[in-house]
């Protein structure tokens, strides 16, 4: 008769961190905390098996778990202590969960026998994060940590990805207990059927007007590939939900543009004249949207097919002629094959939205030394295939997302949910995972200061991000509403800003300021060649305070309204 060995005895910090190990995980982002020594202790064992990051900021930590979960599929690690330790960390929740990014935040919790009592740092997760993450739990019993990690792992993994915490009480991961260590996990994800690819080919090759929208999270390079070929054999345009551009090749004539806050004019008209739109992935948001007036609630004019991981989000708004619940990697290959001869009825129209968004990247004339528009042309077809750009929260995010190109294995990570202080520790994340590309952070003045420290992790710990901090003195994306809404009163959107020279050079980075349009690319190359982390300031015009407007304009446009 077989004999099963008995597990051996282990902390439950070395049980925990052995399901991690388990599950395929190689890093994760911290701040320490003395709530949770023993999964510390416990990674000092498996330094050569794991990567444990030590950020500056809890919020700067979750932003990089977050950021790894974008990059690569799998759930960023994020470990905290608790009360302030959980509360920092809560932001890089709330952009998991609005992005639909896997992640598993652990937070060390007060010993079993304080709770209830408002002991010190006490928080119940359980309430706290309860509308914010999908899923969060307690884990109690040292002898449960397999079933609760494995199951963190799916959940983040599964349907519509997204964040899990778990509470960790401080004597539990003391405790020492026989158990057995859970198996790899693995996600589960629906697929697409025969019969529904047969009913959108049916759909799709009525349509005189289709336009598909691809977005969301769960695409693999391979599966961009695919889309791409789908809509390059039927000639249907392509554009993308808010900050999802790396999906469809920009070069791609199917391409027409993002709908996101820098997006085509015209291409919100196209929309409404389209008959067909076909989505793949997209939630189909307020952003993507535009706070839902681009599409008639509940019933659009267009033939609506959905095709999205999550049921819940087919109809959640706008009803579908079609809903697909699938997965948009197994719907891109499902997709791939089809060619349903529309290529000649289509392209008129197709070429018509490809024409309009290529007129709109010309950069608008300005006659300020430093013209974003025209540096970030001359970057477009500079920077290399794979490059991966991050973007902060803000207006000045327009000059990358109207004027760059983007394309797999390049990529595009910036926060949906609109999270000031994101893109610098999510530049560093990137470094630090992909060290031989080139990684490019996107961020104001106001959002620098806000997780600007984060180079500091970057210095200790290899990575060699690059940052474009724009100067203009201001908050600018609420400065515009100012304006907008009540011209000439400026009320809490001035910034008097520290030397940002003295920072970076204190942080340990490159630095280059620049004033005028031609300097821009010589600066990054420098930057680039230096060998670590690089601050480049942008002097930019404050009265432009998008890519669209100027301050001067709103003024004008108020006024006359009121």
């Amino acid at each position: 008769m077989a004999t099963t060995s008995r597990p051996s005895p282990r902390t439950g910090g070395k049980v925990l961190v052995d399901q991690l190990l388990t599950h395929g995980a190689d890093s994760g982002y911290c701040v320490p905390g003395e709530s949770y020594l023993e999964v510390l202790d416990a990674l000092h064992d498996q330094r050569e098996r794991f990567t444990l990051y030590n950020a500056r900021h809890e919020a700067g930590a979750a932003n990089m778990a977050e950021a790894y979960g974008k990059l690569t599929g799998r759930p960023g690690i994020c470990l905290v202590t608790r009360g302030p330790g959980a509360c920092h960390a809560a932001i890089g929740v709330h952009i998991a969960q609005q992005d639909s990014t896997p992640m598993i935040l652990l937070v060390g919790q007060v010993d079993r026998g304080s709770m209830d009592r408002e002991a010190f740092q006490e928080i119940d997760y359980r309430v706290m994060f309860a509308g914010v993450a999908k899923w969060v739990a307690q884990i109690d019993d040292a002898r449960r940590i397999p079933e609760y990690m494995a199951r963190a792992f799916r959940v983040a993994t599964s349907g519509r990805p997204g964040p899990v915490v778990l509470a960790l009480p401080e004597d539990m991961l003391t405790d020492v207990v026989e158990v057995a260590d859970a198996p790899p996990y693995a996600p589960s994800r629906p697929g697409v059927t025969v019969e529904e690819i047969e009913r959108i080919g049916t759909l799709v090759s009525r349509a005189e007007r289709p336009m598909m929208l691809v977005g969301g999270s769960g695409w693999t390079d391979e599966a961009c590939a695919q889309i791409r070929t789908f809509a390059e054999a039927n000639g249907m345009p392509v554009a993308c939900s808010f900050r999802r551009q790396d999906i469809l090749d920009n070069a791609s004539d199917c391409y027409v543009g993002d709908f996101g806050t820098a997006v085509v004019p015209s291409l919100i008209k196209r929309l409404g004249e389209a008959d067909l739109l076909l989505v793949v992935g997209a939630r189909l948001g307020e952003m993507t949207t535009k706070t839902y007036t681009t599409l008639t609630a509940p019933n659009p004019t267009q033939t609506l097919i959905h095709a999205h991981v999550d049921p819940d989000e087919i109809g959640r708004v706008f009803s579908p002629a079609l809903g697909v619940v699938s997965a948009p990697d197994k719907l891109a290959a499902a997709l791939a094959p089809c060619d349903w001869e529309q290529r000649r009825r289509w392209n008129e129209w197709r070429k018509t939205l490809r024409d309009e968004y290529l007129a709109d990247i010309q950069p608008p004339a300005h006659d300020y030394p430093l013209d974003m528009g025209a540096a970030m042309h001359a970057l477009r077809d500079s920077l290399p295939k794979d490059a991966i750009v991050t973007l902060d929260a803000g207006n000045h995010t327009g000059w990358a997302q109207r004027f760059l190109a983007y394309q797999r294995p390049g990529r595009i990570i910036g926060s949906t949910c609109g999270a000031m202080g994101y893109s610098v520790p999510a530049a560093v994340a990137a470094s630090l995972r992909e060290p031989d590309k080139c990684v490019l952070a996107f961020v104001g003045d106001g959002g620098f200061m806000m997780s600007g420290v984060e180079i500091a992790t970057a210095v200790q710990h290899g990575g060699r991000p690059i940052v474009l901090l724009f100067n203009n003195g201001t908050y600018g994306t609420i400065r515009m509403h100012q304006e907008r809404d009540h011209p000439g009163r400026v009320s809490g959107t001035d910034l008097v800003n520290p030397d940002f020279g003295l920072m970076a050079a204190g942080l340990g980075a490159h630095f280059e300021r620049v004033s005028d349009t031609g300097s821009v690319k010589p600066a990054l190359e420098r930057a680039m060649a230096s060998g670590r982390p690089a601050v480049i300031e942008l002097m930019t015009d404050p009265e432009r305070i998008s890519t669209r407007t100027t301050v001067s304009a709103l003024r004008d446009s108020a006024r006359r309204s009121a």
